[in-house]
């Protein structure tokens, strides 16, 4: 069965996203709160980029030591996710699931935004999607 679905039937249905211009201040403080490691950024309702929760840890090393904790959270404050973000791989939700694991392993990819044909992001699919359906 597993061979048939698609991401679309497996994805994480609670998304939460980024906006460009929402600060890295942002992602860190959604990323605690909700306890996830990735954070899709939309322009509108289309997908730009991703944020993981390692891009804000080495943003925080690269200023470690040389800023007091509350100064590192005014600059963060201040940079958007634009900044930190990369380009994302997005599936289709049409993609059937072991291809998409296929991806996600060779790639060493944590998650995958799972988007509509115009590139409107509708979820993501993540290491703990693949452990459910594998329970």
């Amino acid at each position: 069965m597993p061979q048939r679905l698609t991401v679309g039937e497996i994805m994480s249905r609670d998304e939460i996203a980024l906006a460009e211009d929402d600060t890295r201040a942002d992602a860190r403080s959604c990323m605690e709160r909700g306890r996830i490691r990735h954070l899709p950024v939309v322009h509108g309702q289309q997908l730009v980029g991703l944020v993981t929760h390692s891009d804000i840890l080495a943003a925080s090393f690269s200023v470690f030591g040389q800023v007091s904790r509350r100064e590192e959270h005014q600059i963060f404050a201040q940079i958007p996710v634009r900044e930190v973000m990369h380009d994302a791989f997005a599936a289709p939700k049409t993609m059937r699931v072991p291809d998409a694991a296929r991806i996600m392993l060779d790639k060493q990819y944590g998650c995958l935004p799972v988007v509509a044909d115009d590139r409107t992001l509708l979820a993501i699919v993540t290491e703990a999607d693949f452990l459910r359906l594998a329970v």
